[in-house]
């Protein structure tokens, strides 16, 4: 019997080694053509001009250059950076906090799991327009409105973002408050601590694989933020520099590539394609330093 059940494993081994290119090979040829190839594309056409990409001519590093002393991206990428040090740490805090409090046996934490996750549901777009009508009924009364004040675009995006990205990183912290061991709460308590010693001391550091996750999502999230800044301020409101040259004050890095990627200009494309290029180096080493940063952290149960 034991022979038989061998020869049987032997079987579907050779079998899995003959046919492994079948199902793997659509995968890895789907990868190559939807983004290895683009982005080594990407990566020539950032040291070209062209309107066209079959008329792209190199010009060397002239895009980078351009790229690097626009006063626009510049302002861009310190207001996109502050926005993502500031959403990462609001909606971490508050997303583990609400994550805790429906972990604890409370009545009706289901249909709080579902309220909460549910504007995650929603589009960018939708979701950009609708933050946009609420907040200018407000600020009406102050006679502004969001896209009128650069101070009120930046907490209006932080604000939108929350709602929308904090019932999925709940989601993500029960999972992992679920899994922590029940003993050792339970040797905690017998121990003497208490339960904000237990929480510091035993909970969070065996939810820091949950920890690292949602870290790394609302790091490339803050990043990569495009629809809701384009539907609710649209970079707006505009400051004119001593030299002339006009700086969208609530415009983050995404929408500030797509707005030069429009520009009339003649190196308006390879310009906007090397931006995008020192946007992928920077969230691809941000989120590898976060990663590696927060898995040293984490407890092996």
């Amino acid at each position: 019997m034991k022979q038989k059940k061998i020869s049987g494993l032997n079987m579907i081994q050779a079998s899995t080694r003959r046919w492994w290119p079948l199902f793997l090979g659509p995968v890895v040829a789907a990868f190559i053509i939807g983004f290895v190839w683009p982005f080594i594309q990407g990566i020539y056409l950032s040291f070209c001009q062209f309107k066209l990409i079959a008329d792209a001519k190199p010009i060397g590093i002239g895009n980078y250059v351009r790229a690097f002393k626009d006063a626009s991206f510049t302002h861009a990428f310190w207001y996109t950076t502050l926005y993502t040090v500031v959403s990462l740490v609001l909606i971490n805090v508050l997303a583990f906090a609400v994550a805790y409090a429906l972990t604890q046996n409370i009545k009706g934490s289901n249909l709080f799991r579902t309220v909460f996750f549910m504007p995650n549901l929603i589009g960018g777009i939708v979701l950009g327009h609708i933050w946009s009508m609420i907040f200018d009924g407000i600020l009406s009364k102050f006679s502004t409105s969001i896209v009128m004040d650069s101070k009120y675009g930046f907490w209006g995006l932080v604000i939108l973002m929350c709602w929308q990205q904090i019932g999925y990183m709940m989601i993500i912290y029960i999972a992992g408050l679920q899994a922590v061991p029940e003993d050792m709460i339970e040797a905690a308590r017998i121990d003497g601590a208490t339960k904000a010693q237990t929480l510091f001391k035993v909970t969070i550091p065996n939810v820091m694989p949950s920890i690292t996750i949602c870290m790394f999502l609302s790091l490339t999230n803050g990043f990569k933020l495009f629809d809701q800044n384009l539907a609710l301020t649209a970079g707006q409101p505009i400051l004119t520099q001593p030299g002339g040259t006009a700086i969208k004050t609530t415009e983050m890095l995404a929408l500030n590539i797509f707005t030069t990627y429009n520009n009339s200009s003649a190196n308006a494309h390879g310009t906007a394609q090397a931006k995008a290029v020192i946007f992928f180096i920077l969230v691809a080493g941000l989120g590898l330093a976060q990663l590696a940063y927060t898995r040293k952290k984490e407890v092996q149960q």
